[in-house]
Formats: C-alpha cells, sequence, structure tokens
C-alpha cells in the first residue's frame, strides 16, 4: 500500500517530504480561511471574493517571472526562498484588519504561491530523469493529497471551537508549516542555474511559444473541474437534490481518499506524448459521464437515492480528474524546453490560478442557476478540451522539430 503513496528514496522522497511539510497546514488553512475573514477579520464575503480573485489573476502573471528566476538563479534556492515568502505572507493574514491590508496580503500569497508552484516543478524536472517525472509526480500528488486530509481534520477542530484563538493558531501553523516545508528543500541537491538567454532570443520565451500556450489553455479548461467539489456541487446539493447534508462531506473524503491511493495506478499509463495526450481525451468522456450523473441526481424523490447517484458521479468525476493530471504532467515537462523548465511550468500552472479565479462564478452560474443543461454544457466543454489536446500537442511536437532543424549547421559541399 505504502508502495502507491511514498515515493523511491532519494530526492524524489525528499520533495514529498516538503510538500507534505506544508499540505497540512493548507489543509487546515483552506478549510478555515473564508470563516477566519469573515468572523474574525470582519470582512464580506464579498470583499473576501475580490481580494482572492485578484490574487489569483496576479498569481497566475507572476508565477512566469518567478519560474524563470528558478532557471536562472537555480529551483532549489528559489523554491526555498518562496516558501519562506509563501510562509510570511500567510503570517501577515495574523495582522490583517482591514480590507485594502487584506488584498495586499493575498495578493502576495497567492503570487508567491504560484511561484513556488513552478520552482518546485523546475526542481523535479532537474532532479528526476525524464522518463519518470509523471510517475514521481502522481507519488507527490498523492502524498500531498494524504496531508491535506490531515490538515482539513485539525482545520475541522478549529471550526468545531469557532474562536478567535483556533482560527489564529491555524494560520500559524500554516505559515510555520511553510517554513518547515523550506528547510527540507535545502535538504536537495542543488539543480545549476541554465545559462542566459542567446543575443536575440526572448528571455521569457515562453509567452511566445504559441503551440504551448494553445496547450495551457485547453489545460486551463480541463481544470475547470477544481472548484466543482469545493463549491458548485455542495450548492447543487443542497439547492436542487434532495440528498442528505452529510453527502457534501462524503464527496470530498472520496475524492481525497481516490487521489490517495489510486493516482500512482492510473499515472502508470501515462509513459510519453501519445499516452498522455489519448489520457486527456478519454478524460474528457469521462468527465462527460459525470457531469451527466450529477445532472440526474435532481430528478429523485429519494435522499438515499440522490446521494447514491451522487456518489457514482463523484467516482466518475475523481476518475477523469486522475486521468487528466496524469496526461498533463507529462505533457507540460515533456514539451519545455530543459533549460527552461521553470518559465514553462509557471505558465503552465497558470491554469491553475484561472480555474480558481474564474471557475466560482462561472461554474455556480452553469450548474446551479442552469441546472441540469449546464452540467451537460460542461461536459461538451470537457470532452471538446481533452479532444483537441491530441492536435495541439502534435502541433507543438512539429514546431519544435522544425526549430531544432533550423538550428542545425548547414553543411558546405
Amino acid at each position: 500500500m505504502s508502495g502507491r503513496i511514498i515515493p523511491p528514496s532519494g530526492p524524489p522522497r525528499v520533495l514529498a517530504l516538503a510538500q507534505l511539510a506544508n499540505a497540512f497546514g493548507d489543509g487546515a488553512y483552506y478549510v478555515c480561511s473564508a470563516l477566519y475573514f469573515t468572523r474574525v477579520v470582519g470582512l464580506s464575503p464579498t470583499q473576501v471574493g475580490f481580494g482572492l480573485t485578484l490574487g489569483w489573476a496576479l498569481g497566475s502573471v507572476a508565477g512566469v517571472p518567478l519560474g524563470h528566476l528558478a532557471d536562472r538563479r537555480g529551483a532549489r534556492g528559489t523554491a526555498a526562498l518562496l516558501a519562506v515568502a509563501t510562509g510570511a505572507a500567510v503570517g501577515s493574514f495574523l495582522s490583517v484588519r482591514s480590507f485594502a491590508v487584506f488584498v495586499l496580503a493575498a495578493c502576495l500569497y497567492t503570487c508567491c504561491q504560484c511561484g513556488l508552484g513552478a520552482a518546485r516543478q523546475a526542481l523535479l524536472a532537474g532532479l528526476v530523469d525524464r522518463t519518470e517525472r509523471t510517475r514521481i509526480r502522481a507519488h507527490l500528488q498523492a502524498t500531498v493529497n494524504a496531508g491535506l486530509a490531515v490538515g482539513a481534520a485539525l482545520g475541522g477542530l478549529a471550526l468545531y471551537f469557532d474562536t478567535r484563538q483556533a482560527y489564529l493558531a491555524v494560520l500559524a501553523m500554516d505559515a510555520l508549516s511553510f517554513l518547515a516545508s523550506a528547510l527540507v528543500l535545502l535538504r536537495l541537491p542543488a539543480v545549476p542555474p541554465s545559462p542566459p538567454a542567446p543575443a536575440g532570443q526572448p528571455v521569457l520565451a515562453v509567452l511566445r511559444d504559441r503551440p504551448y500556450a494553445l496547450v495551457s489553455l485547453l489545460n486551463m479548461i480541463m481544470l475547470l473541474y477544481m472548484p466543482l467539489l469545493s463549491l458548485a456541487i455542495p450548492l447543487w446539493i443542497v439547492e436542487r437534490t434532495r440528498a442528505p447534508g452529510w453527502t457534501v462531506s462524503a464527496l470530498l473524503v472520496l475524492n481525497t481518499l481516490s487521489v490517495v491511493f489510486f493516482q500512482v495506478r492510473v499515472a502508470r499509463r501515462v509513459t510519453d506524448l501519445g499516452t498522455a495526450s489519448r489520457s486527456v481525451r478519454r478524460a474528457g468522456l469521462v468527465m462527460l459521464a459525470s457531469c451527466a450523473v450529477f445532472a440526474l441526481s435532481a430528478a429523485g424523490s429519494s435522499p438515499w437515492a440522490a446521494a447514491a447517484v451522487l456518489l457514482v458521479a463523484a467516482c466518475l468525476q475523481v476518475l477523469g480528474e486522475m486521468m487528466l493530471a496524469s496526461g498533463a504532467w507529462e505533457i507540460g515537462f515533456d514539451l519545455a524546453p530543459p533549460d527552461r523548465q521553470g518559465q514553462y511550468q509557471g505558465f503552465f500552472g497558470a491554469g491553475t490560478a484561472v480555474a480558481r479565479m474564474l471557475g466560482p462564478l462561472l461554474l455556480t452560474t452553469l450548474i446551479v442557476t442552469w441546472g441540469p443543461p449546464g452540467w451537460f454544457l460542461l461536459g461538451a466543454l470537457f470532452v471538446l478540451a481533452g479532444s483537441a489536446m491530441g492536435p495541439a500537442v502534435r502541433w507543438a511536437e512539429r514546431s519544435r522539430a522544425a526549430s531544432a532543424d533550423a538550428l542545425q549547421p548547414v553543411s558546405s559541399s
């Protein structure tokens, strides 16, 4: 069982330990942050939503230059520095007393988080053989989900006590967890920095890489599943179905444990760009099936029947999620130049920030307001994006092959 979660010894296991260290704190933070900002700080839900939306918008932009910094200055040191900065940003939430200060702290937090994600991916790319990256990334994801689950349980204790001191303790724990992660990252071997871009070539080459931009856009569309479990599905269950309230928690537990125990197994099927593209295409089809079953959950009159339908839909959703993740990791790594992994991973990872920024409004409109037709429209969007990934990847491969041929010296006869 542990072989499905714990990565091999050496740098992969240290990377997992670093991410596990702050996953505990993040899990508790995700559970408690909204109530802390509204009940303790005194912000309105609209103010919290605006601050986080603006923050993730800036974070999606900041990931590329911070990833480039990891390329040029070394991924290990940059990742450790950004982990410390993220911890400081979380710590600043402890002293927030006004909306303006909250917005500044939220922007600092999201920018550091996006940069840290890019630096960690660059570190993984520099320390792990190309053929093993997707498998190791799956191990890391399983480890992180396990840590988030434990952290969420700790956050649940703070919700139970529902006091200012309990919420402050959660934020302090999250800040310290990032500092612990930074210390663990420093135990890794150093990754040599990349040389500067040759004269005449752009520093941030990813911004001119149209095939990679298309691949990243398609991945961003697929990532709209992310706000489903945290926002859209709970609202759907409460407002559109007769399922009991505990179904929301059951679906979250099912999703978390499925990733912990099965993500590595699903990722084994992805070995190259061809299998990665097929995995993403199939993920779109599975997500369509999931959306269709979620739509059917509103038709039942029995609470238990509705809960059973929702559990089936959630099983399909998490399967599609794991298939998408496995394919996307391979594509994001393999299409990035070896010496520019940081900036490319920052660009590819911006899809997560954009999904967090746009997803809540889009999904609540599609699903809660429109009902079953919105579910089918969302499923169709997943199918279209998943089906387009294969042609987009082949375009990127042809573009790279053409660039490589152009750099070959011309032989004189």
